[in-house]
């Protein structure tokens, strides 16, 4: 910290929910705009930003300390902040918050301790042989240290030397002698340093690929753009983004490239370490503050010139961004859940276009605002509609799951079981064959010819957990999460009930709290139930589940995708995050188990989404030489969602969910927000709903639609009743009555929450 002197005042943006800033005194030179201060907020200490000048007020509070000598966000950044500040209605203070790493917004510590080495560098060199003999003698192992330490150019790590077999006594008698001398550094934390890098080789494009980057050369001397890259699952989007950038970075400037999930993350890291080496850094949310802080300085620094990562990534300090790609831009990770509720494709394009740069969103199922703003013209739409080195998209079959009926199913999937007391189902209730609807037929036979040839398996399931919901067979009453109205979640290995919302936690009921009846039984599959039918199926097989629930390490999506990636795995098991982005060419069969979840939620995206999920999890099969299959188990084969997914056909779904959305109209045929009220008392957020739809609806002049106002799908989360106003038009229409919502409006209530959400993602 910096300490201060002389008095001026300064304008201060606080991580608070206040869309103002504040103005305070600091002593001697003011501080740089987009510096760091340590102030006084109320009871509490907060860390701000610097914005300029402050204006005369009343009362000044006074700086406590200045953490910056230099700008920790840069004037194009800070361009940005106050951007996205406008449009999507959020505090300045709590946008710059999002864009630094963690520990930089704290006041509880300006920057993480550096981590130490120690490290043994030659302090005297030895010239000759016969003075190595003399300075040595009989203390073989000295010399070997010794000589080890000049082959690696005078220094080594003392860890390093270790691993060779060198004492601490051995380099404590070089030190004796005066040749060497041990000393402690800070390094820079790189959790991917370890990793192997993948193939640098350059790319040899193919005749589309060709076409693609010299359209994306020539846009890079006219000042930039917005490209939609529309390429088929293993169609080389990768390898196109790769060319770029080495044509970027030739011209001195830097890139972004943003992942969806942090599980795509060290293989695209590998891919891109092996083309650009060094001067790629990570940023994502499961790196210590430690890692993080480091990467985003060295990218400061200019030392690395690449930044990959999650939707965060996006407001890395890359400095003369040439290119920025949004990798599976569809994807609704993107979109943040909390203020700013900004969403990093929209940011991306935004910041590439400030910086005369090109921003590429790349995808085989592309978004429909992409899709229509490329149709549109205002982004060029580039294609690549050939898998490379000859490879073609996987035959897709369907399995009806109504042609074989079972009374005895409850639930979207699988069959119930029935609970002995508290206890969760027993293995002995498992029956000897997959119940119906779980493994069908086809999808087993299948199964058992990969694991005969020694191929690879991927099979989804969008459902965590062992049993969705827990019946009770008297009354019918569902077990509910006595703080969010959705039902609670059997995670048989635990053996507990789990809210996938709040995270609330309860051992298995003993009988219905509704009938006291004791006749329960649990409904609904997850990936957990279907790990374990795969191994009484399948005994021999090497199964790995990927969910959530077996993803909470720091590196456990790595490990996992390393076991796969060795051979190690010959069924790969998950939930959407293994849907998309995953290159493994000894996997032919992709097995959807139950395609419908998501299908018919109350969202007017679900189908678009699960449309999305299906055509990229199908893209997993058949990657290499080896020819691929997809077997989809579903209720509704004639759904249309499901026969455009079975046809690899996106330009016909597309087609037919766009004239879905003609009327009723919804995004992308205009903008959509959502304005959502919460309270733990249930009047409280009726009557600030309903407060809220009479005063939309009584303003003048220019102004969106208002639906509503109307209980949110998931009426109470986190113990709050919800209710939901949602808001249809132009542009500037939807901006200004988020505007005045957040500037004018007054709910009833004293712990009523008003939650602003532009271009929302989903409506549950």
């Amino acid at each position: 910290m910096t300490p201060v002197g002389g008095p001026s005042l300064v304008k201060v943006a606080l991580p608070v929910p206040v869309r103002r800033s504040f103005t305070y005194s600091v002593a001697g030179e003011p501080p740089p705009v987009g510096a760091r201060v340590v102030v006084p907020f109320r009871r509490r200490t907060l860390v701000g930003w610097v914005l300029g000048p402050g204006t005369e007020v009343p009362r000044v509070r006074a700086v406590r300390s200045v953490l910056d000598t230099e700008p920790v966000v840069g004037a194009e950044l800070l361009e940005l902040a106050r951007w996205m500040s406008d449009y999507y209605v959020a505090p300045m203070g709590i946008v710059l918050k999002a864009m630094l790493p963690a520990r930089m917004a704290s006041a509880a510590g300006n920057r993480p301790v550096p981590r130490m080495r120690a490290v043994v560098a030659v302090t005297r060199p030895i010239g000759t042989l016969d003075e190595l003999e003399d300075t040595f003698g009989r203390a073989k192992r000295q010399r070997e240290a010794y000589e080890r330490l000049q082959e690696a150019g005078g220094s080594l790590t003392l860890a390093a030397l270790a691993e060779n077999g060198f004492s601490r006594s051995v380099i404590r008698g070089l030190e004796a002698k005066g040749l060497a001398r041990v000393t402690r550094e800070p390094f820079l934390r790189d959790p991917f340093g370890d990793q192997p890098a993948g193939d640098g080789g350059k790319l040899v494009p193919t005749v589309a690929q060709r076409g693609v980057l010299e359209r994306m050369y020539t846009a890079l001397g006219d000042g930039g753009g917005t490209f939609l890259l529309h390429g088929v699952t293993s169609s080389g989007k990768t390898l196109v983004y790769i060319e770029l950038i080495r044509r970027v970075l030739e011209g001195g400037g830097g890139a972004i490239v943003l992942v969806p999930e942090i599980a795509l993350t060290p293989q695209t890291v590998s891919r891109f370490r092996g083309a650009f080496g060094n001067l790629v850094a990570v940023l994502h949310s499961g790196l210590s503050d430690g890692e993080r802080h480091d990467a985003w300085s060295q990218l400061r620094s200019g030392d690395r010139r690449i930044a990959i990562g999650p939707r965060s990534a996006v407001f890395a300090p890359v400095a003369d961004v040439g290119a920025i790609v949004v990798d599976e831009e569809h994807d609704g990770s993107y979109k943040q859940s909390e203020s700013p509720r900004y969403h990093a494709r929209d940011v991306a394009v935004v910041r590439a276009a400030r910086n005369r740069a090109l921003c590429v969103l790349g995808s085989a199922t592309p978004s429909l605002e992409s899709w229509l703003n490329a149709r549109g013209g205002k982004y060029a739409l580039l294609e690549l509609p050939d898998r490379v080195g000859g490879g073609v998209l996987p035959d897709v079959r369907v399995v009806d799951l109504r042609s074989r009926p079972d009374p005895a199913a409850q639930g979207s999937a699988g069959s119930a079981e029935r609970s002995v007391g508290a206890s969760a189902p027993d293995s002995r209730t498992l029956p000897a064959d997959p119940p119906p609807r779980t493994l069908s037929p086809r999808l087993t036979d299948a199964l058992r010819r990969r694991l005969e040839r020694g191929e690879q398996t991927i099979l989804l399931l969008n459902r965590r957990g062992y049993a969705s919901f827990a019946l009770c067979e008297a009354c019918g009453a569902v077990g509910e999460c006595f703080q969010c109205s959705v039902s609670m979640t059997l995670h048989r290995g635990r053996g507990l009930m789990i809210c996938h919302h709040c995270g609330h936690t309860e051992a298995p009921a003993r009988q219905c709290a509704h009938c006291g009846s004791r006749d329960l039984s649990f409904g609904g599959l997850g990936t957990e139930q279907v790990e374990r039918i795969l191994l009484q199926c399948f005994p021999g097989a090497r199964v790995a589940r990927m969910d959530v629930d077996t993803t909470r390490g720091k590196w456990s999506h790595r490990d996992i995708l390393d076991r796969v990636r060795a051979g190690k795995v010959d069924i790969l098991l998950g939930t959407q995050m293994i849907a998309k982005g995953l290159d493994f060419p000894r996997v032919t069969l992709v097995g959807v188990i139950n395609a419908d979840i998501g299908l018919h939620l109350p969202d007017f995206r679900s189908c678009e989404r699960t449309f999305q999920l299906l055509a990229q999890v199908a893209g997993r099969a058949g990657r290499a030489h080896l020819p691929g299959e997809v077997i989809v188990q579903t209720y509704v084969p004639e759904h249309y969602v499901i026969r455009a997914a079975v046809a690899h056909d996106y330009r016909g779904f597309a087609d037919r969910e766009l004239e879905t959305r003609r009327d009723p109209a919804y995004p992308p045929r205009l903008r959509m927000a959502r304005i959502l009220l919460s309270s733990p008392v249930q009047k409280d957020a009726l009557a600030s709903a309903e407060r809220l739809g009479r005063w939309l609806r009584g303003r003048r002049g220019p102004w969106p639609d208002v639906l509503g106002p109307a209980p949110a799908p998931i009426e109470k989360l986190h113990g709050r009743f919800r209710w939901h106003v949602l808001l249809r038009g132009g542009v500037s229409a939807v901006g200004r009555a988020l505007h005045a919502v957040a500037e004018d409006f007054r709910p009833v209530g004293a712990d009523v929450r008003v939650s602003l959400d532009r271009d929302p993602q989903q409506l549950m």
